[in-house]
């Protein structure tokens, strides 16, 4: 198979990495207002509209220049505001909607996985159609355990640090809280040394084998986007 260009890359990548992102952050939005905080609701922020979550820094240019200069996609969203206070139990309920986040990831990794399976059902009868659907769906099933995997990593303030958060007990949880200003650099340097993805991918490649599609997605992937250029 043909290797794909970067625009061809970025065209595929649009729509899996703008839903992920839009999925992730309604789901935390969605999730707070049913456990009684409608701050994210009665901003806007509980639709699959993209435009509400895009932050022109962290979901466009960032992303970008770390494709285009290193080969992977970072980035972020603008974070659904949260009042702990509205919500009925605080604790438990800020875990909750932190973990919505990387539920929805999931849920839609299993959607793109079921593209996958079809696009391959379907063969060659109609290619014009399953050969962009099934390069999007293998990006769609990578990008979004990817981003639920990384959310899920205990480091504040990414979710997994937040439900971390929730679960210590109140003393532990005040003194761990007060990494999150340093956690993005602490998660860049992570990223930057290789142990982010030392811990992470072995954890993506148990998850996508689980999921329909998932193994064929992951050959699809290290295919074509391998070899993207």
């Amino acid at each position: 198979m043909e290797p794909i260009n970067s625009i061809q890359l970025a065209a595929i990548l649009a729509i899996p990495v703008l839903f992920a992102i839009t999925a992730h952050e309604a789901a935390h939005g969605w999730a707070a207002n049913r456990l009684g905080d409608p701050t994210a609701l009665r901003l806007g922020r509980v639709t699959f509209n993209p435009l509400k979550h895009i932050d022109a820094l962290g979901t466009l240019v960032v992303p970008i220049l770390t494709l285009m200069l290193a080969g992977f996609l970072f980035g972020w969203a603008k974070p659904v505001p949260v009042d702990w206070r509205n919500l009925r139990a605080p604790r438990r309920d800020m875990a909750l909607v932190a973990l919505a986040g990387p539920g929805a990831n999931l849920v839609m990794a299993l959607f793109w996985g079921l593209v996958v399976t079809l696009s391959l059902g379907l063969g060659d009868q109609w290619p014009w159609l399953t050969a962009p659907l099934l390069l999007m769906g293998a990006a769609g099933v990578l990008i979004n355990v990817l981003l639920m995997v990384l959310n899920l990593f205990p480091l504040p303030p990414l979710d997994g640090g937040r439900i971390l958060t929730a679960l210590l007990p109140p003393r532990l949880a005040i003194g761990f809280a007060r990494i999150e200003p340093f956690g993005l650099v602490l998660l860049v340097l992570l990223l930057v040394f290789g142990l982010l993805g030392a811990v992470l991918w072995p954890a993506m490649m148990a998850v996508i084998s689980l999921l329909p599609g998932g193994d064929a997605a992951m050959a699809i992937v290290l295919d074509r986007f391998g070899r993207s250029g």
